[in-house]
This record gives structure tokens, sequence and C-alpha cells, in this order.
């Protein structure tokens, strides 16, 4: 027998209607025993068919049924309606033989249809989702129409995967005890969990091609189309609805090789063209009280900073640390701000990391963080008059090991300062930390824990009680260690930024020369052309007579640009 399914292609559909609005019509017909003169059917395989818009109705029609016919039938079949073929009322009319609850339905459903004359269908039936019923073409492992195709490991797990919602199992009391985590996964349990399952509801319509007195025999039938629907509403089709491609084969194995042919076409009911502009007003009604909400939330207003302020928002992240000597890491920072800096009340400036273990990647142990922290500050330009450069904030932080007994160890300082411009920042920090001279060192950190620490964590860089004009560190001895690896993603956000180029030619306080160029590789070159520009305009300002001195403001631009 040639199985259509497995020559014929189907299409994919989607509609926003309602599912069970959905209606076939197909109609079977035997034509005659196969032989060298017998006429060749139409091709099976479906035209491409792209994603398309399957209107259905919210109201379904009841077709009328021919008389069943030994040699043709016609039957009009919705959505997960179930039809019983001569196998299952023979079946379900034993009460003995019922177990199951479906069961038990299905036996109360066939004595009513006996009470009102017996069913009308006798070749075609249908297996909804809830039946015991799978086709071979579920676990078919070929993905093309290649006969040499060599299906991979995954297209080999993807296709016996049994996608029906009938196979969720209730969640259990003592499913909680079981493992939620794998904390080492094994190369199997990886490839046995790398499969994506979707549910779906399955749909067959079937035909029992027996011969007329042997109907119910499960060797005849066979299945001439699957419907599938996901939550998406994409409904798969297959074969495709004939349309003008004509009717689809079937051929028998047997002496007589009977040959029967069977068309599947939409006999859902049209939207009405003023039932279809009522749904579009609907939906346009329902987006527009949704965007409304979603304005009421996020306000009208965009949040602007107050005039010669400058806010810089930071995302950060530990991303990982690595090349230190023990193991069970976890990384502690602070942010420090510098004079006229700011930060929110809620804000919190310092943090600790989880506890990481160390993996071997290449010649170093690496520990990988992942962890995220959000940072918000303010700068505001003071004394104008003022010729010291701002300070930018400055981030820093310890990392530290911890042994069986839960005993910390230092195990390197380091500082980052945060970038100037905007962006996404990836940055490796080299780590130091503190040793004394001696094995009894070496000795008591190994085995106690103990090791020098910074009293003030400033000291990496300048300590905050320094005063002096000049810091020695002659004689503090310390040992390179591992690094950390930090990932930024710096906004500012500023007044100066909305200004147009001709008043940015204009003479600007520190903070607004420092909005405009944040886009330089360092705050401080900005600055320095800043001065350099205004010791060029008092220049200018000099040279011109003093009669020319109270030009007007377009006069004077020109005299500013360098």
């Amino acid at each position: 027998m040639a199985d259509p399914l497995q020559s014929a292609g189907g299409a994919v559909y989607r509609s926003r209607d309602p599912v069970h609005n959905l209606r076939l019509r197909v109609r079977i017909q035997r034509v005659t025993s196969a032989g060298p003169l017998l006429p060749q059917a139409p091709p099976l395989l479906a035209g491409p068919r792209g994603p398309e818009l399957l209107g259905l109705a919210d109201r379904a029609a009841t077709g009328a049924r021919r008389p069943p016919d030994e040699e043709e039938e016609e039957a009009e079949v919705g959505w997960q309606e179930k039809l019983f073929s001569q196998f299952e009322v023979d079946l379900y009319q034993n009460e003995s033989a019922c177990q199951t609850p479906l069961d038990r339905q299905y036996h109360k459903e066939i004595l009513k249809l006996e009470k009102a004359g017996g069913r009308k269908n006798y070749r075609i039936f249908t297996y909804i989702d809830h039946d015991r019923f799978t086709n071979l073409e579920e676990h078919c492992q070929k993905v093309t129409d290649s006969d040499h195709e060599v299906p991979s490991y995954l297209a080999e797990r993807m296709a016996n995967v049994r996608r029906r919602r009938q196979d969720r199992r209730p969640i259990e009391a003592s499913s909680l005890k079981s493992k939620i985590i794998t904390w080492e996964p094994s190369e199997e349990f990886i490839k046995n969990n790398h499969v994506i399952n979707t549910p779906v509801q399955t749909m067959y319509i079937m035909g029992d091609l027996g011969p007329y007195g042997k109907l119910g025999h499960r060797e005849y039938e066979h299945v001439l189309c699957t419907i599938k629907v996901d939550g998406n509403g994409v409904i798969t089709v297959k074969p495709d609805f004939t349309g003008t491609k004509g009717a689809y084969r079937i051929e028998l194995d047997g002496e007589k090789r009977e040959v029967w042919k069977y068309t599947i076409e939409n006999a859902s009911v049209q939207v009405q063209p003023e039932e279809e502009e009522r749904e579009q007003c609907v939906f346009r009604d329902l987006y527009g009280r949704h965007k409304e909400y979603l304005s009421g939330l996020v306000g009208s207003e965009f949040e602007m900073t107050l005039p010669g302020t400058l806010r810089l928002f930071v995302n950060g992240e530990i991303v990982s640390a690595q090349g230190y000597e023990y193991d069970n890491l976890y990384v502690h920072f602070f942010l420090e701000l510098p004079n006229q800096w700011s930060s929110p009340t809620f804000q919190q400036l310092s943090g600790v990391t989880q506890t990481c273990a160390t993996k071997t990647v290449g010649w170093d142990n690496v520990a990988y963080f992942c962890y995220p922290f959000t940072l918000e500050m303010f700068f505001t330009q003071g004394d104008e008059s003022e010729d010291s450069l701002p300070q930018w904030p400055v981030l820093y932080f310890e990392v530290l090991s911890l042994d069986f007994w839960q005993r910390y160890r230092v195990e390197g300082y380091g500082s980052l300062v945060l970038p100037v411009s905007p962006g996404l920042h990836t940055l490796t920090i080299p780590t130091w930390r503190p040793v004394e001279l001696g094995t009894v060192a070496e000795l008591r950190r190994f085995f106690i824990g103990g090791s020098p620490e910074l009293e003030d964590i400033t000291y990496i860089r300048i300590p905050s009680t320094f005063k002096g004009e000049r810091l020695s560190r002659f004689g503090f001895r310390t040992e390179t260690t591992g690094s950390v690896t930090f990932r930024l993603y710096c906004l500012q956000q500023s007044r100066a930024f909305l200004e147009t180029s001709a008043l940015r030619q204009r003479m600007q306080s520190v903070l607004d020369r420092l909005g405009g160029f944040s886009q330089q590789s360092s705050v401080y070159n900005v600055l320095e052309a800043f001065q350099r520009a205004r010791r060029r305009m008092q220049e200018a300002r000099e040279s011109l007579p003093r009669d020319l001195i109270g030009t007007s403001a377009s006069a004077v631009h020109q005299l500013q640009e360098p």
C-alpha cells in the first residue's frame, strides 16, 4: 500500500478564530482494481504552501450526508468530533470491556446512537486526541524526502517524541522530593534533555477500506488526514486540502489491489464581511485599551535631570574570576563616590556575590559568577571657577576564598574606574594581595586561613584619609594573583546632550562640556581642551580694540572657533 501521508505534502495555516469552528468534508470512493490500464491519478505532492490565515466562523454548520453506500461515502467532520468505527462499536457495546472512564463514556454514546437509529458513518471515522491511537508516521525519523538521508541524533530524538497532551502526568506530592537541579550532568543526560517538546492536539480522519460486510478489521484501517493544532493558532493539515490538485489515491496490497480515491475540503463557514469588520473593531479597541494601559504605567513625561547635573547609570555584571590559588571564591565590592557625586537613598553601593566553585578551562581555574548589579549616581558641578578636575567613581573589590571549615582567606584586591564613555565595556582587572616573608606565614595561610588584610580597602589606589602630596609604598610587599572580568553597560544622561551644535560653541561649564564630549577617550582630555579654548578666546579678546569688545553674539561665536 502506498501511504498518502508519506508521499503527499502537508500545509500549515494560522488562524485567530477558535479552532472548534474548523470543519472538514471528506469524500471517499472506490475506483477499481489496479492494473496496467489504470489511469494515472493526480500527483499527491501538495504545492508549496506558506503560512496562511484560515478564517473560521463562530458557528458551525451541520452539512447533510449522503446515504451510506458500499462504493462511496461522504462525511463532514468538526474539530475533535468523534465518529465511531465498526470496530469501536463492537468493542464498546460490551460493558465488561470498558475499563477507563473514557471507555465507559463511549459505551453510553454508542447506546444512544443505537437508540437513535445507529451511526450515519460506515467507512469514515475519527480518532481524537484522547484516543489510544498512535500513527507510525509520528515516529518517522526522516526529515527530508531524500532516500539517502542519514538522520542526526537530535532528529531521531525529536521524531520519537509523542507530542500529545494525554501523556501529561499529574504532579504528585512525591515528585517534589526528586532532584530539581542536576549539579553534574553527564553527556548522555544533556543529549536526552536537549529535545523541544511543544504540546499539540492531534486528530486523525480514518478510512475503513475493507470489503463490504467485513468492516471493523484493523488491517483495513488507513489514515486519510492528520490535523494538529498548537496553542498559538497554528493548524497543520497533512495531506493538504485537495483544492484543484485532484483526489488522493490509496492502493491496497493483496490479490485484488483495490484502489480508493478521496478528497479533503475545508467546509468551515466563511465569516461574513460585517462580522469580520465587527471583529476587527473589537481587536482595535482591545489593542487601544492595552496601549493606554501601558502608557499609564510608563508615563507620558520623560524623566529629565536637573540643569548642571550628569546622571550615570551602570548595569554591571561580575562575569568570572580566574587564576587564583584556592577554590570556592566569592567577590566583595563597594563603590566610592568622590566629591560632587551623590546617589539616591535606595541605592546600595556594596554587594557580595555567591560562593562559586572553580572549573578548569585551559590552564586556569575559572569561577563563573554572572552576578548582576546596578549603580545609579549623579554628578553636580560646583564652583565653575575651580580648575581642579573632577574625579570619577571607583569600584573597589576583593576576592576571597572559603575552605571546608568556613574560614576565608584573601585572594586578591583590585579597583576599577567606571568607564567614561557610554556603551558596553568588558574589562579584566588584575589583582594582588599583601604577603609576609617566611614559611610560617604561608603555613598559617594554608592551615588556619589567616592572611594579611587591608584595614582600608581604598589603599588599593589612594587612601581616603591621605592628605599629603606624596604617597610612599616603600616596604609594602605584594604578590600578583588572578584577575576578575567585569561587563558594564553604561548610560549617561544630561541636558547638555540636547543642545545644538551652535550652542555648544559657547562658553559652558565643566559639566556641560563633560556631557557634550563624553565620547572622548578621557574626561581629562576634554577638560584640558576646554581650558585651551578658554585661553585662546581670552587672547583673541585682548588683541581686539576696545570698541569692538561689545560686538554681537555672532561675532563672539566666530572668535571662539579654534
